[in-house]
């Protein structure tokens, strides 16, 4: 059986976020903006001149994590949300962006923010990058998870649908 939440808060949010520069709006793969981001929305169509405009606003080159800088964002996530009481379901941290299944008190806007300034923050200490390097773009995908199906097809899309697995951690299975 598909039991919804019984307490009125969902079971889980599937928060997405990429880094800076590699996912524009007018790019032929579609993007999302604010007027187009609800769930079965349609992506935003390829657009050149808003591509352009996008690169034009650019203040350095796109970022992309390689292999030690996605292990330290890995690390950080799962520390942080052990720290702070989250039950962490699932992670998958791309070269261009990261996707998480988390169980939170707190709204997924917060959650993603606070895991993107605590991996800013870990890879400034590895010295990896510049203080000012911007990493991440501005915002990111905060879904609710209110169904035990929802939660079972965003781990399984985390973990199994992203092509060849970068830095991955899925929890044990008895965690849902």
């Amino acid at each position: 059986m598909d039991c919804p939440s019984a307490n009125g808060r969902p079971l889980a949010y599937f928060i997405t976020w990429s880094c800076y520069g590699t996912w524009l709006h007018g790019e032929e793969k579609g993007s999302v903006d604010r007027r187009h981001n609800r769930w079965g929305d349609t992506y935003l169509p390829a657009d050149r001149s808003r591509k352009s405009v996008e690169l034009g606003r650019m203040r350095q080159p796109s970022y992309q994590l390689d292999g030690a800088r996605r292990r330290i964002v890995l690390e950080t996530i799962i520390n942080q949300a052990r720290y702070r009481g989250w039950t962490l379901l699932a992670v998958h941290v791309r070269s261009m962006h990261i996707h998480a299944v988390v169980q939170a008190g707190l709204a997924p806007e917060r959650v993603m923010n606070v895991l993107k300034a605590d991996a800013s923050r870990a890879l400034n200490q590895a010295g990896l990058d510049g203080a000012d390097c911007k990493r991440w773009t501005r915002h990111g995908s905060t879904r609710y998870l209110w169904r035990n199906t929802d939660v079972i097809e965003a781990i399984e899309y985390v973990i199994r649908k992203q092509g060849e697995p970068f830095e991955v951690f899925e929890a044990k299975r008895e965690v849902l």
